[in-house]
């Protein structure tokens, strides 16, 4: 790999952002289950804490077994040291090519989503990354307009 990138703790006025870690998912798994949270998402809630934490193990390398992405994952938290959500972001080539943010339902629609969206474009423009992209579902109108606010430009996946 070329470069690398330190997960680095970030936070905003209202917000922190702390590296994932496999310990968050005693944390997480529970939140995680919200059925509402997989309308716009393909793949299902976890299915058990265990599963999650082995995955979350590989994330803390921070990058991909190849060598060829490297993954930067947060734990979103509000200024009372509440949990959110979470945030990933995959790098190749010094471009972001996935950009994800998942809050949990509690917390939608209070402008949180995008704080935590910019804080970490900011921090991915300080590292030199100035092409970043993420996906939505179709119908996801909510994600959209976070990304739109932010600056993010709609193209077509076809």
């Amino acid at each position: 790999m070329a470069f690398f990138i330190e997960n680095a703790p970030l936070s905003t006025p209202h917000l922190q952002l702390e590296p994932l870690q496999a310990r968050h998912a005693a944390e997480l798994f529970p939140l995680l289950q919200d059925p509402r949270i997989y309308t716009w998402i393909s793949s299902p809630p976890p299915f058990s804490q265990e599963h999650l934490q082995v995955g979350w193990q590989q994330l803390e390398k921070r990058q991909s077994p190849d060598g060829k992405e490297i993954w930067l994952n947060w734990v979103i938290r509000n200024s009372e040291g509440i949990a959110i959500g979470k945030l990933d972001v995959t790098l190749s080539n010094k471009i972001a090519t996935n950009l994800g943010c998942l809050l949990f339902p509690a917390f939608w629609g209070q402008g949180m989503a995008s704080e935590a969206v910019d804080a970490v474009m900011q921090f991915l423009q300080q590292q030199g990354i100035t092409e970043t992209y993420a996906s939505v579902s179709p119908g996801n109108l909510a994600s959209a307009r976070v990304l739109e606010k932010l600056g993010f430009s709609r193209i077509s996946a076809e």
